[in-house]
């Protein structure tokens, strides 16, 4: 089957059946030749960037369009651009051994207060403290699913408990549901949240989830700014701890108070983009495209849409 595409990278386009035709697009102003009739399109990958763009303006532009085809794992932001009849793809497991090699530094970091040693370090003070450990910790994951085996799999040879919790429970695989949050909350030393952005989400871990931690637990966050409520985290004022790779708002404006809060540090929604996603999702496209091409099932399809050809 012939058809148009537009995709990030020129190994895409070099690899792709000679029955498609491939054009680069990588973001910024509309590709040349029209977009009249683009029926596969991948927007472009940009690292951190969640909103409305460019990439993304550009869909109402396609009638011809097809399949619409994300590299990230969140995809609740696209879903009200992409019409019904149009298959949505997003990027599951491609950001999985990125988000988790992240995650661990996040955590060992924190455990470790690396922030407080570079900080000595570039103020010439020698000040040796006693320091927490990753070790003998009971470690939740909320949002147990592709990134968060992920995580187990980083987390368990440092000799932690991993509690696992998901939107339902999976007694099968010793899997929690969300409802059970509450009675767990107090047992944990680390909770690490790893999931998407949706109603039932947003704001999971505000004031209330806060106060079943025990004191000096550490709150790691790299999903969704949003899952957690950054007025509690900051009413907390140290007792708890957050080392956040995503935050609410992002970018934290340059007044905001989380840049200075106690028992906070963060990074720039930068977990997912390391060097290990690009060469996985590259290789993940020349297959996605190549099934396009001869009418096989499309991997990660979170809308079906009409896609007979």
């Amino acid at each position: 089957m012939g058809g148009r595409a537009l995709v990030q990278w020129e190994q895409n386009r070099a690899s792709a059946p000679d029955s498609l035709t491939v054009d680069l697009y990588a973001g910024g102003a509309a590709p040349e030749g029209g977009l009249e009739d683009v029926a596969f399109y991948q927007v472009p990958y940009i690292p951190s960037s969640q909103g409305v763009d460019e990439r993304l303006d550009v869909i109402a532009r396609m009638p011809s369009l097809e399949v619409v085809q994300l590299l990230s794992a969140g995809y609740e932001h696209v879903l009200p651009l992409v019409p019904d009849h149009v298959t949505l793809c997003n990027g599951r497991g491609l950001h999985d051994a990125s988000t988790a090699e992240h995650t661990l530094a996040l955590i060992l970091a924190a455990q470790r207060d690396l922030p407080r040693w570079a900080l000595a370090q570039r103020d010439h003070r020698w000040e040796a403290v006693p320091l927490r450990s990753l070790a003998d910790s009971r470690v939740m994951i909320i949002g147990y699913g592709s990134i968060g085996k992920a995580i187990e799999r980083r987390l368990l040879p440092f000799e932690t408990e991993v509690v696992r919790v998901a939107s339902r429970a999976r007694p099968d695989e010793d899997v929690h549901g969300v409802d059970e949050l509450h009675d767990l909350l107090p047992g944990v030393d680390i909770v690490v949240m790893v999931t998407p952005l949706t109603e039932a989400t947003r704001g999971l871990f505000g004031p209330r989830e806060f106060a079943l931690l025990r004191d000096d637990a550490l709150v790691v966050n790299v999903g969704r700014g949003a899952v957690l409520d950054t007025r509690a985290l900051l009413a907390e004022n140290g007792r708890v701890r957050a080392a956040l790779d995503v935050t609410d708002p992002e970018p934290v404006p340059v007044d905001h108070p989380l840049w200075d809060a106690p028992g906070v540090f963060f990074t720039p929604h930068i977990a997912g983009g390391a060097a290990a996603f690009y060469p996985r999702a590259r290789a993940f496209m020349d297959t996605q495209l190549a099934r396009w091409a001869s009418g096989q099932p499309l991997a990660n399809v979170v809308q079906t849409g009409d896609t007979s050809r």
